[in-house]
């Protein structure tokens, strides 16, 4: 996963401006420009880290003259009373900074803290978790980096990043006379020979079809975890198999133990809840 310093801070600059376009008429109006300050963030609950370093960045765009001290990197299992890091500067530009901070740092670390609960769940076995793109539109790349902090792996980053043939493609295209063979074989012609095709199967009879036309990955959607093994037995190694659809902390390690290669889970960034993680002003 490359994040990079670019596309961090264009993200750190549009949630800046909304929060701040028109000013912090509170700040402005009680803290004077010459006091300096210092401030904790600090878990309250257990969880994964992820975002620290974001975290920092919107300090130094707010204010170049702040800086964090971290003391847990991320990835780090974090539990209550953590100190994390700590930040120094003006305190002016402390209180302007720290709800975007802290909305980011919590928002990915609950992110890394539910993937690391569902990567845990399928210890042992030789399955990888995925996110998709259910993302909150504008923060796909960070939420992606923080799936990676948790232990996960990304699906794809955008359209242009592979070919997964969906039941709403399928079903225009058979509208237009096409086979699954046709299907399979346009979409080689018009991508690079590198790029994997992958066909949504609903049914066994469409994993099995899907597997003989020549798809490299077939995704299996909402199926239950007796029929993914029904679909891998059908299979039988000819193509890569995700599971997708319907994925909770209750079943995922009997979906892994079906033999599927994937587990691809929306709710890691579509529903995920916030890390309780404050920042905490430090007084003399």
């Amino acid at each position: 996963m490359n994040l990079t310093a670019r596309t961090t801070d264009e993200i750190i600059d549009i949630a800046l401006a909304e929060d701040l376009g028109a000013g912090d008429l509170t700040t402005d109006a009680l803290i004077r420009e010459a006091w300096s300050g210092r401030a904790s963030f600090v878990a309250k609950a257990e969880g994964v880290l992820a975002g620290i370093e974001i975290a920092g960045r919107v300090f130094h765009r707010v204010d170049s003259g702040t800086r964090l001290e971290i003391f847990l990197k991320d990835s780090a299992v974090l539990t209550p009373g953590d100190v994390i890091g700590v930040v120094t500067g003006k305190l002016a530009s402390i209180l302007k900074a720290e709800r975007t901070a802290l909305n980011l740092l919590q928002h990915l670390s609950g992110i890394a803290s539910a993937t690391a609960l569902y990567v845990a769940a399928v210890e042992g076995l030789s399955v990888k978790i995925l996110d998709t793109r259910k993302t909150l539109p504008g923060l796909r790349a960070l939420a992606k980096y923080a799936v990676w902090m948790g232990g996960g792996h990304n699906h794809r980053m955008h359209l242009g990043d592979g070919v997964l043939i969906k039941d709403n493609h399928l079903e225009a295209l058979y509208e237009q006379g096409l086979s699954l063979n046709d299907i399979i074989a346009k979409a080689r012609q018009h991508t690079p020979a590198h790029v994997k095709i992958e066909v949504e199967a609903r049914t066994l009879d469409e994993a099995r079809l899907a597997a003989e036309a020549g798809a490299d990955i077939v995704l299996l959607d909402n199926m239950s975890p007796g029929l993914m093994q029904q679909a891998v037995e059908l299979i039988d190694k000819r193509a890569l198999v995700e599971a997708s659809g319907g994925i909770t902390l209750t079943n995922v390690r009997a979906v892994a133990e079906s033999g599927v290669d994937f587990i691809s889970i929306g709710a890691l960034t579509h529903s995920v809840k916030a890390l309780d993680i404050s920042l905490e002003i430090e007084t003399a």
